[in-house]
């Protein structure tokens, strides 16, 4: 097959949880197991750290894996979902898998996983694990695609577990309290093998304290051991100044990422960086300046308060639930009340959802003050713009239903004025149709 039909039968046969959503999820390790058996368990050949978490895995994950290249290690980093290209979610050193690579190993195993009757995701998986050991990576930073336990990465034997912190998403699949979902995620952590939580939260610390003894796993909370504070915020990159047990360790430590949400994030990876310090003794201080300064640069990300157009200033970021949301928010109001321009700015957001969020949850958390733009992403999971539009006027926020989010886009820029800002959000799949 050609890598254009091949990529159509994954689509097209394949059942994919961020196109369909719970009818695409398999609640087991089996498949991944006999997927991983054919392929002779290539995620044994490769050491690796697993990252899970509601909000920050995939900054956190793509962080780290630039510090690890940065310092020369050959680094692989398998993320999900993607954006623009299939490719984005398998990367060596930035450098996304070749075509010519997936699509030989999807006909090479076609017919055999045929049998097993994988998912899309699983079948990503395989691929991913596949391809680190047969390029021999000298590590693998490994994000989870949901939850944690019955994940289908969760079959690797990691140097370290990281879990950044506990919202609520997919209460559906993960529970409807944080400690159900606290408890999905903390089936991450194995024997014997250390787990770094970011963020010390009451409803989940004894979760994940628990479960650490049980396996008898040293746990590390990152925010009882690093603090950050922001001294410098533009759209392109922010500067923090970083204490360790209170006692300043980074004066100054610039990161290419613009999210407020990153000061949460930082900590996390550098406890995460610190712990792994003895096994990996090129991690040092230059690595990580350097590697924090380029995240973009070396791995790719993007979709992460991204700028995509300027007068009117436009951002992207894919934050898709309410405590996601939440920091975005915080940090349009402080850019409203800090933007340097003749007139006031008005605030105008391009906004989709998918259908198995909590809709009025969401919105009721949104701003009334701005205009706005509902559209719907071109999935199957994705909610009616119009029937955004109906429960959004219901909590008094109003604006004007799109029948695509290029058109909602174009509107709200037409719309705006040069001095205003334009937000588009709501769904990884709205900004991946405008990036």
């Amino acid at each position: 097959m050609t890598y254009k039909q091949t990529l159509d039968y994954m689509y097209s046969q394949l059942p994919m949880f961020h196109r369909i959503g719970v009818a695409a999820y398999k609640a087991d390790l089996n498949n991944i197991i006999a997927l991983t058996k054919l392929l002779n368990n290539p995620e044994r050949k490769f050491r690796s750290i697993h990252v899970a978490g509601t909000n920050g895995k995939g900054s956190v994950t793509h962080m780290i894996a630039s510090v690890f290249h940065q310092a020369g290690y050959k680094t692989g980093l398998y993320t999900s979902p993607h954006l623009k290209d299939f490719r984005e979610r398998i990367r060596i050193n930035g450098r996304m898998i070749r075509e010519e690579s997936v699509a030989d190993f999807v006909e090479k195993y076609k017919e055999s996983f045929d049998e097993i009757k994988p998912s899309f995701f699983e079948w990503t998986t395989a691929l991913a694990f596949n391809f680190f050991a047969v390029e021999k990576v000298d590590i693998a930073i490994i994000e989870t695609g949901l939850g944690g336990r019955l994940d289908s990465t969760n079959i690797i034997s990691p140097e370290l577990s990281v879990i950044t912190n506990i919202s609520f998403d997919h209460m559906q699949l993960l529970g409807d309290t944080l400690e159900k979902i606290a408890g999905e995620k903390a089936g991450i952590i194995k024997s014997g093998i250390s787990v770094i939580i970011g963020e010390r939260q009451k409803e989940s610390e004894n979760i994940f304290i628990n479960k650490a003894d049980e396996m008898n796993s040293s746990i590390v909370f990152a925010s009882d051991h690093y603090q950050s504070e922001v001294i410098s915020l533009t759209n392109e990159v922010q500067k923090f100044r970083i204490k360790k047990d209170h006692k300043i360790l980074y004066e100054e430590l610039s990161i290419d990422l613009a999210g407020n949400y990153q000061i949460k994030n930082i900590c996390t990876v550098l406890q995460t960086l610190e712990n792994l310090n003895k096994k990996f003794p090129k991690i040092n201080e230059n690595a990580i300046i350097s590697g924090l300064r380029q995240v973009s640069l070396n791995t790719g990300l993007q979709g992460r308060w991204q700028v995509i157009g300027r007068n009117p200033l436009t951002i992207a970021d894919v934050a898709h639930n309410e405590a996601g949301i939440k920091s975005i928010i915080e940090q349009l109001n402080f850019m409203l009340l800090n933007y340097t321009t003749p007139n006031a700015p008005k605030l105008h957001i391009v906004f989709g959802i998918v259908n198995d969020k909590n809709t009025t949850s969401i919105l009721s958390i949104l701003p009334k003050h701005a205009a706005y733009y509902f559209c719907k992403a071109d999935i199957p999971r994705a909610l009616d713009a119009d029937e955004l539009k109906r429960i959004a006027t219901s909590l008094f926020i109003n604006g004007e239903s799109y029948s695509s989010v290029k058109e909602a886009l174009l509107a709200a820029q037409t719309k705006a004025a040069k001095e205003d800002i334009v937000f588009i959000g709501g769904s990884t799949f709205v900004v991946a149709e405008v990036i």
